[in-house]
């Protein structure tokens, strides 16, 4: 029955995840308003077309640090059960077209208590988990105040902000554009934009004739004028204001720049007299429809208008179709949940490998099924990516950390394959947690798809140059978290003496761990060794190559191939610290400990080159700047000083390597401590 049990389990484990992912990947049935449809369609934001939901979903994401809104409390003991929640496209539908009620929703984020008292908002908003959230509504009396604070505060560079200062910015930039998203779809105070848009129609002609004749000097309908002029001011106001551009041109062959501001559309047409194209009366329709509640006329007029779209804006409307699934995927936090799942499994069978050797091996075998599925979703996802954006899989800070959370699990589940003792998954699947969390954080500052640089727009060396080096990045984190297992298992378990082939402390539960060629009597300490050694020589050649790369892009771009920025250093201090433990080894200065602590300190050394550089605010590779996660970069460095004082321990003081009673000699150490190589 054991064995059976022991069988099972990591079937099992995989048929779960692997449920869960297919039902994500079910239809969802729409609600009575086809809020779904309208998610699809596409509009211009940010540089690039986008769907309905994307731009709701990022505008969210930075107002509230969230994709969506609670509409109820969760209760503490109904774990289980999910509140309600406003998605992006619903959430931005109510802000364009039902401003009073979005207006009552908690979704600006102040957590400086400063800025708190400061705005006179305690008692007000909600509070969850030590932050608050606050509606438009409770910050109506002190917008005046924002707006002053603000401005006063981007006058500072951002790396000599306060914390107060970059919390006022924050919210000072989530105000604007939470107002900006008021005038998307019509002008402030409108009850009924289809029938306003058929009275300013009917307006224009009379309206530009009255125009005509005083320009004349001739009698003129003055209430005619002024109709017209009321109309105009609203929309120049709607024209400076609407953030996206929601209107695409009539043909389908007209460039990306053809895209027009609502506002401004109809600004121009009532001063030109012209027509307006099909797409305004359908918009208008969807405003006028869900602001009155009206189910049967909103779905059909997104219905008509994305037939519309399938004929004259075919590429736009698969778009806007395609990125929607994707946001539905969420490729990337199911990873990031089953990497974690999976390091926990393959910490188990670690730890569980002298004691229970049975359900080690289990362990092991189902955390590299996670990490394989994992693997699979990560793979999804990062290949829709690409093909949504029609580039390379890196192209700014946030899809460098998903190809390196990528990148390393890949290296980890190959270790894994040839070594089979839990130790690739455990440190490739807790690198894989990381980086994805790191990504979702990064994707807090909005849309992760923005347009590129023009310095960057080269597909040719974003696919060379960019990958090679995030490779090096991959493979020195890799190298990083094994010579951390080496430390922590070495310090605070009897583990790295534990033999994996021959006799040893406990039957040998794994087939092959080394391969065919490999000596007798191995530990897993020496197996870790030999990892770190052998992902170091892989993190060398990229990170080299990858490095010569930028510096003919950098020829090509600037007409110097170096030019001594900080992103060029760091990319050449990765390298020189890669062959500064490739030549201590070969030299014999350092051995399983020393290149193990040294593969540890290349975590900082990488961090500093991937996001430091961009934090000091200077050079030509600063594309990423952002001064909020400096402090979560110090704690990583903090994290890896401590380990790496750890590793410098005495080796008497590590469990692995304590003398026992048995083989205790007249030195310091005992004979397994000396076998390790220190």
């Amino acid at each position: 029955m054991k064995s059976w049990i022991l069988k099972a389990l990591p079937w099992a484990l995989l048929a779960l995840f692997a449920a869960d992912i297919v039902a994500i990947l079910l239809p969802r049935p729409e609600g009575e308003f086809h809020l779904q449809a309208f998610g699809r369609l596409p509009v211009l934001a940010n540089g690039r077309v986008q769907p309905f939901d994307s731009l709701g979903r990022n505008s969210l994401l930075q107002i509230r640090g969230t994709a969506s809104v609670p509409l109820a409390e969760k209760k503490s003991y109904e774990f289980w059960k999910h509140p309600p929640r406003l998605r992006g496209a619903e959430w931005l539908l109510e802000v364009m077209t039902r401003p009073e009620v979005a207006d009552t929703r908690p979704i600006f984020l102040i957590h400086h208590p400063d800025l708190i008292h400061e705005l006179n908002l305690q008692g007000k908003g909600v509070e969850k988990s030590g932050l608050h959230y606050f509606a438009y509504n409770d910050l109506t009396n002190v917008l005046a105040r924002i707006e002053a604070e603000g401005r006063q505060a981007l006058n500072v560079e951002s790396q000599a902000r306060t914390a107060y200062q970059r919390q006022v910015v924050k919210l000072f930039n989530a105000v604007a554009l939470y107002r900006r998203l008021k005038f998307t779809l019509q002008p402030e105070g409108t009850e009924d934009m289809a029938a306003e848009l058929r009275a300013f129609q009917e307006s224009i002609g009379p309206g530009l004739a009255a125009l005509r004749a005083r320009q004349a000097g001739r009698d003129f309908d003055k209430e005619a004028l002024d109709r017209l002029v009321g109309f105009l001011q609203r929309y120049d106001l709607m024209a400076q204001l609407a953030y996206p551009w929601v209107v695409p041109p009539p043909d389908a062959e007209a460039p990306r720049d053809a895209w027009q501001n609502l506002g401004r559309l109809l600004f121009e047409t009532g001063l030109s007299g012209g027509t307006l194209p099909p797409a305004v009366g359908w918009l208008a329709e969807i405003a006028t429809a869900y602001r009155q509640q009206d189910a049967g006329r909103f779905n059909r007029a997104v219905e008509e208008y994305r037939s519309w779209l399938a004929v004259h804006a075919p590429a736009e409307s698969r778009k806007g179709r395609a990125e929607f699934w994707y946001n539905q995927l969420q490729a990337f936090l199911h990873a990031m949940i089953i990497y974690l799942c999976a390091f926990l499994l393959a910490a188990g069978a670690m730890l569980t490998v002298q004691a229970m050797p049975a359900w080690s091996e289990s362990l092991r075998r189902s955390a590299f099924f996670l990490a394989l599925l994992a693997v699979v979703v990560h793979t999804a996802g990062l290949a829709f990516l690409i093909w949504l954006e029609r580039r390379p899989p890196v192209t700014n800070l946030y899809s460098s950390a998903v190809f390196v959370g990528w990148a390393v699990t890949l290296l980890g589940v190959g270790v894994e394959r040839a070594y089979r003792m839990g130790l690739g998954v455990a440190a490739s699947s807790l690198v894989g947690f990381i980086t994805l969390l790191i990504a979702h954080n990064l994707a807090l500052g909005g849309d992760t798809m923005e347009m590129m640089r023009a310095v960057l727009d080269s597909n040719f060396w974003l696919a060379t140059h960019v990958i090679t080096m995030t490779l090096g990045y991959a493979a020195t984190f890799f190298a990083g978290f094994l010579g951390i297992l080496y430390v922590v298992l070495g310090v605070f378990t009897p583990l790295l003496a534990h033999k994996l082939h021959g006799k040893g402390p406990a039957p040998r539960p794994h087939p092959r761990p080394f391969g065919p060629d490999d000596v007798a009597a191995a530990t897993l300490g020496q197996a870790l060794a030999k990892m770190i050694y052998a992902v170091i020589c892989f993190a060398t050649l990229f990170s080299f190559a990858g490095t010569v790369l930028g510096g003919i892009w950098a020829d090509q771009s600037w007409g110097r191939f170096w030019g001594w920025d900080p992103k060029e250093n760091g990319a050449l201090m990765i390298v020189l610290w890669c062959a500064a433990i490739l030549h201590a080894r070969w030299g014999g200065l350092i051995r399983e400990r020393g290149i193990a602590n040294m593969a540890i300190f290349g975590n900082v050394v990488t961090a500093f080159s991937w996001f430091g550089t961009n934090m000091l605010g200077i050079g030509l590779h600063s594309y990423g700047f952002m001064d909020a996660a400096f402090q979560w970069l110090m704690l990583f460095y903090a994290t890896q000083l401590a380990v790496i004082a750890l590793g410098l321990l005495p080796l008497e003081k590590w469990r692995s390597f304590r003398p026992t009673p048995a083989a205790a000699s007249p030195g310091p150490v005992t004979s397994a401590v000396a076998a390790s190589g220190e």
